[in-house]
């Protein structure tokens, strides 16, 4: 740990306990954007206080020794305390919730083994760390690409941690396959619900809007009124959601940063509080063997929480359209498992 002076005394008459929430890769752009909406209460609520950890490699200590004095800076009620760390085990003692963003990314000339094995050396002491130090009751989302299999990989090395506390972030997609139907139908995001994402968080995703609503409407039956049939849907919708990182990128010069902290806090929001009644939300988790997809896989699915747990939907009919599209997504995250267990990159739980 390293000492900033970063204690912070609570409100005596403060009744709740403090949540402890590690959050690696917290000097980066996607951390920096996370933090301090986590410690103004749109992590875990308003009445929920939060001692924030915050993990970096050793380069970049100093720089998160600044994002912790501008936390202080804030006087943010809600802020219990924040401690800086480069040490995994030390920055996991007795978290309960960790916000895993820090990952090594795609470099030019970089090979796709070479990627897969960067972050295996990340998230394999990650989950060493978290087995070893975390709360019982710990539970993570995976930000850092590619986060399906790396979720997978710190799940690997925690094998005394459920592995379905190991989750990885496709809510990002999910807003923004909310976000582009409402435009489409010329409605508010308010009047969207049922749309989910399966497989990988990649351009190998399916956005299915088959269980789709808009104003309580079937979702294909309003597009159509507004011109855009079946082949529009296949053609333009699902590569615009799935290449929307791309096109950010492109535009702004660098890669979502808000909406990305946003889509993490919704994640853990909506596990630990639930959906709404009827509804469902888009996560990664460990497949059960479910819809056809191989056990142990961790593939996004339509899920609804409740009480801090989650439950993939179920009956969901697919059919074959749906069915090519979902296979063709987990066939790419088969092929992410099949490479780190060449490269013996996955740990005991495996």
């Amino acid at each position: 740990m390293v000492d900033v002076a970063q204690s912070i005394a609570r409100d005596p008459v403060g009744t709740t306990p403090s949540a402890t929430v590690t959050i690696t890769g917290a000097a980066g752009q996607i951390g920096y954007a996370t933090v301090f909406r986590a410690a103004a209460g749109a992590l875990l609520g308003s009445e929920t206080p939060v001692r924030l950890r915050l993990l970096e490699i050793p380069e970049a200590v100093r720089a998160a020794e600044g994002v912790a004095m501008e936390l202080l800076d804030g006087a943010l009620p809600l802020l219990d305390s924040v401690d800086v760390f480069d040490d995994p085990t030390a920055a996991f003692d007795g978290a309960e919730v960790g916000l895993l963003i820090g990952a090594r990314p795609r470099s030019k000339g970089m090979e796709r083994a070479d990627l897969l094995s960067a972050n295996a050396s990340i998230f394999s002491v990650q989950g060493r760390a978290i087995n070893e130090a975390a709360a019982p009751s710990f539970q993570a989302v995976v930000v850092g690409n590619p986060a399906n299999t790396n979720a997978l990989i710190a799940a690997s090395h925690a094998p005394d941690v459920p592995a379905e506390r190991f989750t990885a972030l496709t809510r990002l997609d999910h807003h923004r396959a909310e976000a582009q139907l409402a435009i489409a139908c010329g409605v508010s995001v308010n009047d969207i619900d049922g749309v989910a994402i399966w497989g990988n968080h990649s351009t190998s995703q399916y956005v299915d809007l088959t269980r789709a609503t808009v104003q309580g409407r079937p979702a294909e039956e309003v597009l159509l009124e507004h011109g855009h049939d079946q082949r529009w849907i296949d053609e333009f919708f699902i590569p615009k959601v799935a290449k929307r990182g791309a096109e950010i990128i492109e535009v702004r010069g660098g890669s979502s940063v808000a909406s990305a902290a946003h889509a993490t806090l919704r994640h853990i929001r909506t596990w630990l509080r639930g959906t709404p009644e009827g509804s469902w939300t888009s996560m990664a988790v460990p497949s059960t063997g479910i819809h056809g997809v191989p056990e142990g896989v961790v593939c996004s699915f339509p899920v609804t929480c409740s009480q801090g747990r989650y439950t993939i939907v179920e009956p969901w009919a697919i059919d074959d359209f749906s069915r090519a599209r979902i296979d063709r997504s987990v066939a790419e995250l088969l092929a992410e498992r099949e490479a780190v267990e060449a490269l013996g990159l996955l740990g005991p739980r495996a």
